[in-house]
């Protein structure tokens, strides 16, 4: 690949809003990730903001791209507020397209194109989509160095599959069918044929010239292939249930090995109930429990996580149901808690525990301190909007309907993670 020019880095905006100024670092290609995030999605509304696994889907990619430091820079091309947002608190910048490329008519190429021609000091351009939240950083290491080190021009992604295929061959009001990657008389068994190579469409990574003249794989091109387990795409809404049980068990979690909690505190109303209280015709009061949420703790205390659950002074709810609740659930409640962060903070400091230890489950205002300071927090689906943007994992799940066993689910699922990990790092004595 011919030497890259030196340009003038336009530069964009930073977290804060402040105009920033590029740096070609040495004299080194300005290499910029390049993540596209158009607002009006028909499929899934708002797909790229939308919570999977708890993290915004945009948020996968970025985690992996900034992670990496590979990047000169890392944007996000959006035409919408709210994605714009969260593209700034992952730690990118704003690339705000113009309307003539943010049609449902335009193409990827065209938008690449208009964030090239308004950043002449951007040499390689690495294109990652925000529906692959199966990337991990060293995906993104060991492509790029196919064209920093190798001298290839373009590198894409690409799945091996091992899938026969039939043409469709249409003949007046009929129809047949012709073979087009196997001889269906001498059909190969899996393990007797190389597969074919399909683009998985988690990143594209190609020189500044190739943009410019309409080409995003071209010149020496090469490809990096990538495991079917890291091969996740999101199109449509039956897409997601599969993507998230995907990406729990394959996603990138950041340079931290996942937390292992050894204590969860959760809000008795607003979490563990739905905040209601239900007075029955006789007069007695009463309170819903989820048979769901009740398994979850248990889950939780056979793997050795204690579960404290916590109720405000000015909750409601009477001490006699209280100290039913607590017999019926199995744990301790704490009542009558004046300062949620105060008495978070002795429970942890009485049990040794960093933060990074503690989980907690909040709904409101008065959680946002405790859910900052925990290694893993959480709100129910319908938590207000100042707790939900405080927690590291958003329930699909209302409070009192099961909100506590998904988030019950996530720290097991973490913890042997975190496990097989250790495992992994293990290093065997002789």
């Amino acid at each position: 690949m011919a030497a890259a020019k030196k340009r003038p880095f336009l530069g964009g905006e930073d977290m804060d809003g402040k105009k920033v100024k590029g740096d070609l670092r040495g004299g080194k290609p300005h290499i910029a990730a390049l993540i596209l995030a158009r607002g009006g999605s028909k499929g899934i509304p708002l797909k790229n903001i939308k919570m999977l696994a708890g993290v915004p889907l945009i948020g996968w990619v970025l985690r992996a791209a900034v992670d990496s430091e590979l990047f000169g820079s890392i944007w996000v091309s959006t035409d919408h507020e709210k994605i714009e947002k969260v593209a700034r608190a992952w730690g990118a910048q704003v690339h705000r397209r113009s309307p003539e490329v943010s049609r449902d008519s335009s193409s990827s190429l065209e938008t690449i194109q208009e964030f090239v021609r308004l950043n002449p000091g951007v040499d390689i351009i690495c294109n990652i989509q925000a529906t692959s939240p199966c990337l991990h950083p060293h995906h993104l290491k060991q492509a790029l160095a196919k064209i920093t080190e190798e001298g290839f021009e373009s590198v894409f992604s690409v799945v091996r599959r091992h899938h026969f295929r039939w043409k469709e061959v249409k003949k007046g009001e009929g129809s047949s069918t012709l073979a087009l990657n196997l001889n269906p008389n001498r059909r190969l068994r899996r393990q007797d044929w190389d597969g074919e190579l399909c683009e998985n469409g988690s990143f594209y990574i190609t020189s500044r010239d190739l943009i410019e003249k309409g080409i995003l794989q071209g010149g020496k091109v090469a490809y990096f292939e990538m495991g079917a387990e890291y091969s996740v795409d999101i199109d449509v809404d039956i897409d997601w249930p599969v993507a998230e049980q995907r990406v729990l068990r394959y996603g990138y979690f950041g340079k931290d090995k996942p937390e292992v909690v050894r204590l969860l505190l959760c809000n008795l109303s607003g979490c563990l109930t739905d905040g209601q209280i239900y007075v029955s015709a006789e007069g007695l009061e009463m309170v819903s429990l989820n048979t769901r949420d009740s398994m979850g703790i248990c889950m939780l205390q056979k793997e050795g996580v204690e579960v404290i659950v916590i109720s405000s002074i000015d909750n409601p709810i009477p001490k006699v149901m209280v100290e039913k609740l607590s017999k019926q659930i199995g744990c301790e409640i704490r009542h009558n808690v004046e300062d949620k962060l105060s008495e978070v903070d002795k429970l942890r400091k009485e049990r040794e525990l960093v933060w990074k230890e503690v989980a907690y489950m909040g709904n409101d205002e008065p959680d946002v301190q405790c859910l900052n300071l925990s290694g893993l927090s959480a709100v129910p689906q319908d938590a207000t909007l100042v707790s939900r943007n405080a927690a590291k994992y958003a329930c699909h799940s209302a409070a009192g309907r099961g909100a506590l066993r998904e988030f019950a689910e996530h720290i097991l699922l973490l913890k042997k993670k975190a496990k097989s990990q250790m495992e992994q790092d293990r290093i065997p004595r002789d």
